[in-house]
């Protein structure tokens, strides 16, 4: 059953230059995929692909100069771009949760941790302070942070990065929502604490039938931890399948080179760094927009590339979709 579906989705950047000339960032450019119950989706690309501002617009956050000009954000059968803030707003935190990847500058300095997380059970549930209070400890239990009872009395400078990123997946999952976004969750963590923190966002996926986003540059956890991948390049979805069908046989120019860039293939020297500029907003190329990069371009490259099944439902964005 489909719990999200993205359609279309433009969002630009306007702002005006010091001569007084609009300028346009055409940073999201027809972003489209769909979301199924009990199902974690991989997000990935380099800076600026536009990864953590498809989270932004799906959650309806973004702040002036990002406007959504065009598409559709179908959560639950409801479009969440057109609808009015107050109701966004009672969504947001309940059955939408987004966890961010800078854990202590999420916190509140001046509030114990069990405070911030009741806050968000009452202010959804309208649950009593010793409701709110009880469900924050259990929370704290569930992400695996030891004696949650002391950990709810704590500030959040005593807590180091790994138990304050908990923090925040307790503080996404208190309402059970479901659909979280988890956006480079495990950014600055040791692989032990990543492992853990990636585990217990799948298992709570599957034992609550949610459906998750994580957004990542790394391949390595999206190979291990997601069902599908969903790979963009400069505001656009290339290729999206499978996880296992993707990494086995990536199709489009762009996602090959980013495997065989990956620091595993370049240890063992089986990979390449590719270069070249990366795209301009302002001034995107005509066609596909990585031509520029494309070690197969051709003319054909100047129209506007097909979306296209290049393996049942593996599909890619290209003229020229093939193995490496």
């Amino acid at each position: 059953m489909t719990l999200l579906a993205v359609e279309n989705l433009h969002t630009h950047f306007i702002s005006r230059s010091l001569d007084n000339e609009i300028r346009v960032a055409k940073a999201l450019n027809g972003v489209s995929f769909a979301l199924e119950r009990g199902r974690v989706l991989g997000l990935v690309g380099e800076t600026g692909a536009g990864k953590s501002l498809t989270a932004l617009s799906i959650m309806g956050l973004l702040k002036p100069p990002a406007l959504i000009v065009g598409g559709a954000v179908r959560f639950e059968g409801r479009d969440l771009v057109t609808l009015p803030p107050a109701e966004l707003n009672k969504l947001r935190g309940d059955r939408l949760a987004l966890i961010v990847q800078n854990p202590r500058a999420s916190l509140d300095p001046l509030s114990r941790i069990g405070d911030q997380l009741a806050r968000v059970h009452r202010a959804h549930r309208g649950a009593d302070a010793a409701t709110a209070a009880r469900r924050a400890v259990e929370m704290l239990a569930a992400v695996g942070l030891p004696d949650p009872e002391r950990r709810a009395r704590a500030w959040p400078h005593e807590l180091s990065g790994g138990m304050a990123q908990r923090v925040l997946i307790a503080m996404a999952l208190i309402n059970e929502p479901q659909l979280v976004i988890a956006d480079e969750p495990t950014t600055g963590l040791d692989v032990t604490v990543q492992a853990q923190i990636l585990d217990l966002i799948r298992a709570t996926v599957r034992e609550r039938s949610l459906g998750a986003i994580i957004i990542t540059h790394d391949l390595g956890v999206v190979a291990h931890y997601c069902d599908e991948i969903a790979v963009m390049y400069a505001g656009s979805i290339v290729e999206q399948g499978e996880t296992r069908d993707v990494f086995a046989r990536p199709r489009h120019p762009y996602t090959i080179n980013l495997i065989d860039s990956t620091p595993e293939r370049l240890a063992i020297g089986s990979g390449r760094v590719f270069g070249g500029p990366p795209p301009d907003l302002f001034n995107l190329p005509p066609g596909c927009h990585y031509r520029p990069r494309c070690p197969k371009a051709s003319p054909a490259c100047v129209a506007e590339p097909p979306w296209a099944a290049v393996d049942g439902g593996h599909f890619a964005r290209c003229h020229h979709p093939g193995p490496a």
